[in-house]
């Protein structure tokens, strides 16, 4: 058993942190005060336009995309290093392109929807989305209600979605239906590439989240599309949307150690200068208890996550798994930036330090592709089966 990440990927996150750190935490300023004054967490057009053109230049654009598509092919095991990275930074911007809409598309595509789709999504050039959340479904697939009936060469889609990233903005937006009621969640649950502008493919609202975060509910109101734009199986959409679950809550988990090495990173930095009481921060116990648990569960959480990566990159069964560091990686961001928050006293409270919108994300991240509480169920549930 190695534990050792091979020299190309810790190659890889050595240049991503490099890019992180000339391109964009000089950002963050800027992205911190327009959410203060807008609500918003955003980052203008020319800056993302800046930012793609100086990641293709040194490498970085398409990082797990296929070779034969211009990119790198990396495993998710080389990919958590470059989240990692990613997750120091509250400045929203992701590498081209989505990493787990993009694992999706390659399991499941046909030839035509390859060069349609996959082709120009992997070179970074289309933006995607996923709609997959109902009213009263969310964490519960088998509640879903949202239908696509055939109706000839065409598919008739029916239902609403909520919390869906990106919807505005779009290119096309992989949705969620059930074609089969009979057998519902197990083998009834189909996935169709919905493009924008489609008529009855309804952007209803955007929804404020905390931390300037926001997503949008989608009404689908007999939105017609062609029998050609089913993706995969008919029936078969929940296998391929699992895994591509599993890459994104792994991509989450390191997200998670990025932010916490981050906080981390302030609060040592302000414990060796800062006094109270005539004494360090830094000997106070309370502080060193925080720093070493901290020091600790990202230890312990980093080499989770690398087990989880290379189970899914092996093609095992990960499921388990990826549900315990989901819960993991979380619940450790929440509650050592929350430590940290509080190390600085009032100046934590503040928007002028990124802590508040780390804070925020992780708090959004305990619920964002499956709650806490239901992970934590999964894992016992999962592993009670053994005993029947």
């Amino acid at each position: 058993m190695d534990f050792q990440q091979p020299e190309e990927f810790r190659m890889l996150q050595e240049l991503v942190a490099r890019f992180i750190k000339e391109h964009l935490l000089p950002l963050e300023p800027g992205v911190l005060a327009r959410e203060t004054g807008t609500g918003l967490l955003t980052l203008p057009a020319e800056d993302r336009t800046r930012l793609d053109a100086a990641a293709r230049e040194i490498g970085l654009a398409g990082l797990d995309a296929p070779e034969e598509f211009g990119g790198f092919d990396m495993p998710v095991a080389a990919m958590v290093g470059v989240y990692e990275e990613f997750g120091r930074t509250v400045v929203p911007y992701e590498l081209p392109p989505d990493s787990p809409n993009l694992r999706m598309l390659l399991e499941t595509v046909n030839e035509d929807q390859r060069h349609r789709y996959l082709l120009p999504y992997a070179k970074g050039e289309t933006h995607s989305a996923i709609a997959v959340s109902e009213p009263g479904a969310g964490a519960d697939p088998s509640a879903m209600r949202t239908t696509a009936v055939r109706d000839g060469d065409d598919w008739v889609i029916n239902g609403r979605k909520l919390w869906i990233s990106r919807a505005e903005k779009a290119d096309w937006t992989i949705v969620m239906a059930v074609t089969d009621k009979a057998k519902g969640s197990r083998g009834g649950v189909s996935a169709f590439i919905v493009d924008k502008g489609t008529p009855g493919f309804i952007v209803e609202r955007l929804i404020p989240m905390i931390g300037g975060k926001y997503t949008y509910e989608v009404l689908l109101d007999n939105c017609r599309v062609p029998a050609a734009q089913l993706l995969g199986r008919e029936g078969n959409g929940f296998g391929p949307m699992q895994r591509r679950l599993s890459s994104r809550r792994l991509q989450m988990a390191a997200w998670c150690i990025g932010r916490t090495e981050r906080a981390l990173d302030m609060l040592c930095a302000h414990a060796v200068q800062r006094k109270t009481f005539g004494e360090l921060l830094s000997s106070r116990q309370t502080i060193q208890w925080w720093i070493a648990d901290a020091l600790t569960r990202l230890h312990a959480c980093r080499l989770m996550v690398h087990e989880a990566a290379a189970r899914v990159d092996r093609g095992d069964e990960a499921r388990t798994q990826v549900s315990m560091v989901k819960v993991f990686a979380t619940e450790m961001a929440w509650e050592v930036i929350d430590n940290v928050m509080q190390a600085f006293g009032a100046m934590g409270m503040t928007k002028e330090l990124p802590l508040q919108q780390m804070a925020n994300e992780a708090r959004l991240m305990r619920i964002y592709e499956g709650p806490t509480e239901v992970h934590r169920w999964l894992v016992a549930r999962n592993h009670l089966a053994n005993y029947r």
